[in-house]
Parts: C-alpha cells; sequence; structure tokens
C-alpha cells in the first residue's frame, strides 16, 4: 500500500541469496541485502524484505542491478536477550535499473518522538540525530533513526518532541563498535536516514522560533520561507 508520508526508491545489487523470513496469512516474506553505491563510490548494505509476490520480477542473475520502491520501515528484535530497532526496506515494486546506479532517495513525513541529539565530531563537524515516527497504515507507526549534518544539524537541533518534520535524503548504513561489558568491542551496522533536505510540516516549529506560520525549509543555504 503506497503511503505518501513514507518512500524510497534505491537501485542496486542484491548480496547473496535471499532468505525466508516470516509468513502472514500465508504469503511469504523474504529478506536480504541491498548493496547501494553512492556518488563517492562507498557502498551501503541495506536490509531488504521482499513480499513474496515479487519474487517474480527479480533477474535469474543475482548480480543484476535493480531499483526497488516501497517504505522505509522498522520492526524489534530481540538479540542476546536486548530489544533493537531494525530497520529495513520493505519492497513494494521491482523493476530493471534505469541508468542511475546511485540512485538512493527517502521521502519522509512524520513526528520527532524524541529529542534531537546535537553533537560534533572530534573533527568539529555538527551533527544531529532525531527519531522520526512515521505512520502506516492499520494504526502502525515506524520509528525511522534520521541524522542531520551542518547547518541542518544546527535547525534540527531546535526542533521539539512532537513537532512534524518533513526530509528527504538517503537511507545509508554505518558500521561502528560497541565496548561490551569484558571490555572488549563487537562490531555493528546501524542503518538511518541521511537527510539532504528538513522542514516544518507545520507552523509548530516556526512559532517556537517567532517565526510567521509557513513551511519553512532547513538547508546549507540557510532557513527560508516556503510559503
Amino acid at each position: 500500500m503506497e503511503n505518501p508520508n513514507n518512500r524510497i526508491i534505491a537501485v542496486g545489487r542484491l548480496d547473496g541469496e535471499l532468505e525466508l523470513s516470516h509468513e502472514v496469512m500465508n504469503e511469504p516474506f523474504y529478506t536480504g541485502t541491498l548493496l547501494v553505491k553512492r556518488l563517492s563510490g562507498t557502498v551501503d548494505r541495506l536490509p531488504v524484505t521482499i513480499p513474496g509476490k515479487l519474487m517474480a520480477l527479480l533477474p535469474q542473475d543475482t548480480g543484476s542491478q535493480i531499483m526497488m520502491t516501497g517504505q522505509v520501515r522498522s520492526y524489534n528484535k530481540v538479540i542476546d536477550g536486548a530489544g533493537r530497532l531494525m530497520v529495513t526496506l520493505f519492497a513494494q515494486s521491482i523493476a530493471p535499473s534505469p541508468d542511475n546506479d546511485t540512485l538512493n532517495k527517502v521521502s519522509l513525513t512524520g513526528a520527532l518522538c524524541k529529542p534531537p541529539i546535537y553533537r560534533s565530531t572530534p573533527f568539529g563537524r555538527e551533527i544531529c540525530d532525531m527519531m522520526i515516527a512515521v505512520n502506516r497504515a492499520f494504526g502502525k507507526s515506524d520509528y525511522i533513526p534520521c541524522i542531520a549534518w551542518g547547518r541542518n544539524a544546527q535547525y534540527a537541533s531546535r526542533f521539539a518532541v512532537g513537532d512534524s518534520l518533513r526530509l528527504t535524503g538517503r537511507l545509508q548504513s554505518r558500521e561502528y563498535q560497541k565496548l561490551l561489558e569484558n571490555g572488549e568491542y563487537l562490531s555493528r551496522n546501524a542503518y538511518e536516514v541521511s537527510c539532504f533536505t528538513l522542514e516544518s510540516a507545520d507552523g509548530e516549529a516556526a512559532a517556537a522560533y517567532g517565526l510567521p506560520e509557513g513551511r519553512y525549509a532547513f538547508d546549507p543555504a540557510g532557513r527560508r520561507r516556503l510559503n
């Protein structure tokens, strides 16, 4: 089911064979990894979930490039006795790849459900972490980690819990090291939407800045009124 508040389109290649994950009302769902290239040459390893009804659309050559459109979804999974938020590209259509082999675009509209966390890297780069709740059909919601950089991070840090946001970006993977109680480090992968543009989807955030009600884009060029 198409959701205008949650859209992703990505081009890449499947990494190996898909695995049967679960069944819902007798329909199987398969999981795997889509390798998506950035302009820089870095490759994001994105978890994908594919309904069984779309399996026939996959090329016989698993190394062929394909285009997936769908939604960014999340679910909770217990790993090593602790719950973890898992993020996946839920495919709703599959087609042959266009010429653009670095296509990876996400559009989300949702509410900020945790206070934004503003910080700086050791090299002085500004970052703001956000958690966006995006409504889905049948009363469900997806909780999607998002990250903003530079001046986008400054603006994002001023939003409050409950503010409605609209953003575009890419779904990306990131490896990090988790320090365990025994002093050892465990390698893990995080998945998040890296924001290219960010704006208020209602007048709440604008009012908080003392601005006239309207939509504002938050981009490296600075805040600008959209209407």
